[in-house]
């Protein structure tokens, strides 16, 4: 029967009560915390900045060969067998070896017990491939090798990017992978993005070198730019420190010289290596070396075995708090390079803005309208029960501090034609009962309950393709997924909870008048 005991009035009543209250914080302002919550706008609705990068891999999978170029070296020299002409070129290793060590070589690189099993492509996710022509071998990754690199590689880079942009303390930014070398940055309320940008660009490769003037020096040396392009400095390979040592830095004001610089702060083994290398190193310049150019190259004049330092190159407090923002975030695995963007203006923004609420209230008007014209007293219930429905629907959307966009707002109108679909389905049901039962409570609560299967299976069939679209289709698909999604449980909520308690209170104080509806 159409029944509601008083604890569920009252759970009812309390419900929509705090979520008018949620929804209201939009508008108004809380001083409470817990509560000073409001939906977010998306980037096509608040204007913004949008950034396509793409990673370079080349240098990654070139470094990886590299390494593995000396461990194959190291292992065959353990093995006493030589390999000749051991070279790297075009992302291939390439080597020779005589007529009777080709059946070990093809045999290390198989057999399971093997110590380079590892890198045999069904054991390892850096999947190695070797090819063999007159006793010459290619060493290549392999195509699946590739794959999990790139994806390896765009992880880190992914957490490296959010750890940049999340220090500057940019409102709400999207961040997402695109394919498995792709990661696409939004920036809403964001109109300059030139900061971001030379952030982003930047790998932030920190390492400390000596200067040397000994081109055979046993690690080697090359020349490097110091980064204002003023000279150069031939600057020894061998690393002394990298900046996966530093635990933290930060720019500060040097109150000797009066300049900004960037203090930073190493790691235990940083602090041992950095205390050795200037303990031999006294009198020597030690080279800051960050994406190839030369920050500063100070001349060593006592030992540091504090683990901390500073680094000078005639920064600008900007500069200097980019650079320690980039040296704590940590180093890109490879480059990235912008292949997209595009700059969303504010008043684009309130364009999409005003005609998706002139579309809502049309739209919520119009059905209001035929809805209260087609069922009377029931067509207000209804109507009320529709606009909590979409108190509701945004009270969820503000306690998760979701991010609205133009796709958004379409999901929130389709939840509305939806909702008056369920109602209009029960009234109509109602309708077909009381031609053939003459007691109106029993013709309401059978409308009410046989409806129910043909209401459950729209929404839930609808709340299946919402999960698809959400899980399998990204940006905007997502808010509209989302939207739609949340929109169908406060539908179903305010049909059979808040609706129902209206048209019983409605039916039970007129249950001996004649046709209801």
């Amino acid at each position: 029967m159409l029944y509601f005991s008083k604890f569920r009035i009252i759970f009812i009543i309390s419900i929509s009560l705090l979520f008018i209250f949620i929804a209201s914080s939009n508008i108004l302002k809380f001083s409470n915390s817990l509560l000073n919550k409001k939906i977010n706008l998306g980037l096509d609705l608040q204007g913004g900045s949008y950034l396509l990068l793409e990673i370079d891999n080349t240098p990654v999978i070139e470094q990886k060969l590299q390494n593995f170029t000396i461990s194959l070296r190291n292992y065959f020299k353990d093995k006493n067998i030589r390999i000749n002409n051991i070279k790297l070129n075009n992302q291939k290793i390439l080597f020779s070896t005589d007529q009777k060590n080709k059946q070990f070589i093809l045999e290390t690189f198989t057999d399971e017990e093997s110590e380079l099993n590892p890198y045999y492509p069904r054991f390892k996710s850096h999947q190695l491939e070797i090819f063999e022509e007159n006793n010459f071998f290619i060493v290549n990754y392999s195509r699946q090798g590739l794959i999990e690199l790139k994806t390896s590689s765009q992880d880190q880079a992914l957490e490296i990017v959010r750890r940049r942009i999340d220090e500057i303390g940019t409102n709400e930014p999207n961040i997402l992978k695109r394919g498995n070398d792709r990661i696409l940055v939004e920036l809403p309320g964001l109109d300059d993005p030139m900061r971001i940008k030379s952030l982003l660009g930047k790998t932030a490769n920190l390492t400390f070198r000596f200067v040397t003037n000994n081109t055979e020096d046993s690690f080697g040396a090359e020349k490097l730019e110091y980064e204002d392009e003023s000279e150069e400095a031939m600057v020894s390979k061998r690393i002394i420190l990298s900046g996966e040592n530093l635990l933290d830095a930060q720019p500060r004001m040097d109150s000797e010289t009066n300049e900004t610089v960037v203090t930073f702060t190493l790691d235990r083994v940083g602090a041992k290596r950095f205390g050795k290398a200037t303990s031999t190193g006294i009198g020597k310049q030690l080279a800051i070396v960050l994406d190839g150019k030369i920050i500063s190259a100070p001349v060593i004049r006592d030992t540091i075995a504090s683990g901390s330092g500073q680094i000078s190159g005639g920064f600008t407090f900007q500069s200097a708090t980019d650079l320690a923002l980039l040296l704590r975030s940590g180093a890109l695995p490879a480059p990235l390079n912008i292949i997209e963007e595009r700059t969303v203006g504010p008043d684009l923004g309130q364009d999409s803005i005003n005609a998706g609420l002139i579309a809502l209230i049309i739209g919520f008007f119009l059905v209001i309208l035929f809805i209260f014209v087609k069922y009377k007293i029931f067509g207000l219930i209804t109507n009320l029960a529709l606009i909590l429905n979409l108190l509701f629907l945004v009270g969820i959307l503000t306690i998760f501090e979701a991010t609205l966009t133009l796709p958004g707002i379409a999901g929130i109108i389709l939840t509305v034609g939806m909702a008056v679909d369920a109602n209009v389905l029960i009234f109509e049901r109602i309708k077909e009962e009381l031609k053939s039962e003459r007691n109106n409570l029993i013709a309401f609560d059978s409308g009410y309950t046989k409806s129910r299967t043909a209401i459950l299976d729209a929404n839930i069939t609808t709340l299946l393709a919402a999960i698809i679209l959400f899980f399998m289709g990204s940006g905007p698909i997502k808010g509209f997924s989302l939207t739609l999604g949340i929109g169908i449980f406060t539908t179903l909520f305010s049909v059979y909870f808040i609706a129902r308690l209206l048209t019983a209170l409605y039916v039970s104080k007129n249950k001996e008048k004649g046709n209801l509806i």
